[in-house]
């Protein structure tokens, strides 16, 4: 079995990416809010969260994509708030509700550890963008106890590249989501006008750092990059604008899943244009695109 990066660290290196992280949310810009508040402090900003993981449920999850997900499933950890204000997210009980409580770094790597012991092929960080020194730091720990599966960071996509770059060598995998293309979509639905852009230059540094999808013989995913992106009604998402920077910016060998699962929720009654399943034909049209662009590894398609 490949040796997951950060098995390469030192404990000193390691110990170094933890106080750098820890340093940055005394004045926080973890993520692009750039909210410039103390969060050792007790201070929270746009997330609500404070300085310790937050975390609402773990355990084996196997409705993730087939390369995490294998015998074992994929194991992930959700972690409460988020620095996106998503009116449709699907998850919204933990991501604007509230929902979790706080951990100790120690507890987190106790529970990264259980997965492993359950047989997850992979830990996976649900929504760790806002609560990276803490998930670092737990990290640091639980490889000192043994932890040797891939570390999985599942993202809105929302990414500092400061962040990003403490994190080369440490994350094995990457699987942001990449919502919209438009700046106005990503104003109205996700309250960050700033979000393609950012969100495309996020997606470089992942790709710089771990490449393309590589998996085992048996299909299990070792390392690289993996794009979510979710249809949505009216091509709001702007997949094709999506797909083409993937094919030309980032790699026509990115495994891209591209999803059918939206239904309205939380707010999205309040937005009549989002308030409806995507049909078939939305969904075949955002799949054409991407064969069209010339991307070949499609999550459940047969190119």
């Amino acid at each position: 079995m490949a040796v997951p990066s950060y098995r390469l660290l030192t404990a000193a290196e390691f110990r170094q990416r933890v106080d750098e992280l820890y340093a940055v949310l005394r004045d926080c810009t973890i993520c692009p809010r750039q909210c410039h508040v103390d969060r050792t402090a007790g201070e929270t900003g746009y997330c609500r969260t404070g300085s310790e993981p937050f975390v609402a449920s773990w355990g084996p999850h196997f409705g993730e994509e087939r390369p995490l997900v294998g015998n074992g499933g994929s194991g992930t950890i959700f972690f409460g708030n988020c620095n996106l204000g998503c009116i449709f997210c699907q998850n919204y009980t933990i991501s604007h509700g509230g929902e979790g409580r706080e951990i100790t770094c120690a507890d987190l790597a106790e529970v990264m550890l259980s997965l492993e012991r359950a047989g997850c092929h992979n830990i996976n960080l649900v929504t760790p963008t806002h609560q990276v020194p803490g998930i670092v730091h737990a990290g640091m720990i639980a490889a000192g106890r043994g932890l040797s599966v891939p570390l999985v960071y599942n993202c809105g996509g929302y990414e500092s590249t400061e962040t990003l770059r403490l994190l080369d060598g440490i994350i094995d995998i990457f699987m942001p989501d990449l919502k919209y293309a438009d700046e106005d979509a990503a104003r109205r639905y996700s309250d960050a006008a700033d979000y393609p852009a950012v969100a495309q230059e996020a997606v470089r540094e992942m790709h710089r750092q771990v490449g393309d999808l590589v998996m085992d013989d048996g299909g299990i995913a070792l390392r690289g990059l993996l794009i979510r992106h979710l249809v949505l009604p009216e091509d709001i998402s702007g997949t094709e604008r999506v797909v083409k920077f993937i094919a030309e910016e980032i790699s026509r060998d990115t495994y891209l899943n591209i999803m059918d699962q939206y239904h309205p929720s939380y707010r999205a009654g309040d937005y009549p244009e989002i308030n409806r399943r995507i049909t078939s034909l939305e969904y075949e049209h955002a799949v054409t695109c991407a064969r069209r662009a010339g991307i070949k590894r499609i999550d459940g398609v047969t190119i």
